[in-house]
């Protein structure tokens, strides 16, 4: 498995396990996701933390996520970045749409603050 998927009280944290977010794995996540937002879940976050690499089908499912969560009126947070795909987010300039967090109980605390 490529992901670790924790299901917690008011929102699900999903860990890429795999040190590349690309076309071997974007699929499987973004099926994931579909998954977990239409079992009611408004609030992800996705820790890339263990992530050194991620091309555009990364980036993709990175959107899907923040789509989804938005259309449920929920919060998409992403965490965890490693400097290339800081970089690869900066040029995309996803960094200007996505709510971005170092750590996960800096995102955590966030959805805390949110959810008040």
């Amino acid at each position: 498995m490529d992901f670790e998927i924790i299901k917690t009280h008011g929102y699900t944290l999903i860990s890429v396990l795999n040190d590349r977010l690309d076309t071997n794995i974007a699929p499987d996540l973004k099926s994931e996701l579909v998954h977990i937002n239409s079992g009611g879940e408004r609030n992800i976050i996705l820790d890339v933390g263990n992530c050194t690499y991620c091309d555009s089908s990364g980036l993709s499912a990175i959107l899907v996520a923040n789509r989804l969560c938005e259309d449920a009126i929920g919060t998409f947070i992403l965490t965890g970045l490693q400097a290339d795909v800081e970089q690869i987010i900066r040029i995309s300039m996803l960094h200007t749409v996505l709510i971005i967090t170092k750590t996960i109980p800096e995102a955590e605390e966030l959805l805390k603050e949110k959810e008040k």
